[in-house]
């Protein structure tokens, strides 16, 4: 049996054991898959633990992304870029680790929500590391351009300064974001967190996509998007189940399918109950 699980502080919330054992259902695979809490400074020890029992691979959640990425020692392009790992596997010789966050959104946007990146002018609100941890994949799409508006300019331009070489970022203050549309809006800032809105122009979101990275309910950004004449308004769940699925690859090899688990979830669990809001429907 694959020894799986997923580390975090808190983690009581995590879906990711639900999610993995319907993967392992598909290909008819055995795995364990446990939630483990990790106390906020003792990542390693905890890692460390779990591996040395037989543990053959694991998700990192919050806050412990940073660390995964200095406990591991072989990183794949994704994981440097995003400066944080979110899952981990060992072969008894190498820690290896990756991040798929990206690419989860890059899937679920892509595959479920049926947008074209290519040439696309997309918004990313926030130049933290949820950020971070989705350019490059965004960019490895070949968008016209990303515009990456923070709280804070500096940061902003930094971040976009850093991942130049991937194409094509504008950083500039949030206070600077013009009331032209774009075509998909990406919220990764910590507001639906707190409950909380930016301030936001009216006509930002007209025709557009727009997309929470927070998932579980209806965020003050994605009512506000609704408002403001936006085309599709989705949370975060598909990213979560997209990331997930590319973590289960890249240790068994094998590539579930999705929207079954994301179809599920939404059935079975006390989340926000669309997945998107489509206007066009």
């Amino acid at each position: 049996m694959n020894k799986l699980g997923v580390i975090g502080n808190p983690i009581d919330h995590s879906l990711s054991p639900m999610i993995h054992q319907e993967f392992a259902k598909e290909f008819g695979i055995d795995i364990s898959y446990e939630k483990i809490l990790a106390p906020v400074k003792a990542f390693n020890l905890t890692a460390e633990k779990f591996l040395s029992g037989g543990g053959f691979g694991f998700n990192i959640t919050l806050p412990f992304k940073i660390e995964a990425y200095s406990f591991s020692e072989d990183l794949t392009e994704n994981a440097k870029a995003a400066g944080a790992v979110n899952t981990i596997k060992f072969d008894n010789k190498t820690i290896y680790g990756e991040n798929t966050d990206g690419a989860g959104l890059v899937n679920d946007l892509e595959t479920n929500l049926e947008q074209n990146l290519k040439s696309k002018e997309i918004l990313i609100i926030g130049a933290g590391g949820a950020a971070q941890g989705i350019l490059k994949a965004i960019l490895d799409k070949n968008p016209e351009k990303i515009l990456l508006a923070n709280r804070t300019k500096e940061k902003s331009l930094i971040l976009a300064e850093e991942f130049s070489k991937y194409g094509k970022v504008c950083g500039f203050g949030i206070n600077q974001i013009k009331s032209k549309p774009v075509d998909i809006v990406i919220n990764a800032t910590r507001t639906s967190i707190d409950g909380a809105m930016l301030n936001l122009p009216k006509g930002l979101c007209e025709g557009a996509v727009c997309y929470d990275l927070m998932y579980g309910s209806e965020t003050a950004f994605m009512k506000w998007a609704l408002k403001d004449s936006a085309l599709i308004v989705s949370d975060g769940l598909g990213m979560l189940v997209e990331q997930a699925a590319l973590s289960f690859e890249f240790w068994l090899g094998k590539k579930p399918a999705t929207l079954p688990v994301i179809n599920l979830i939404r059935e079975t669990v006390d989340l926000y109950s669309i997945h998107s809001l489509d206007v066009r429907k």
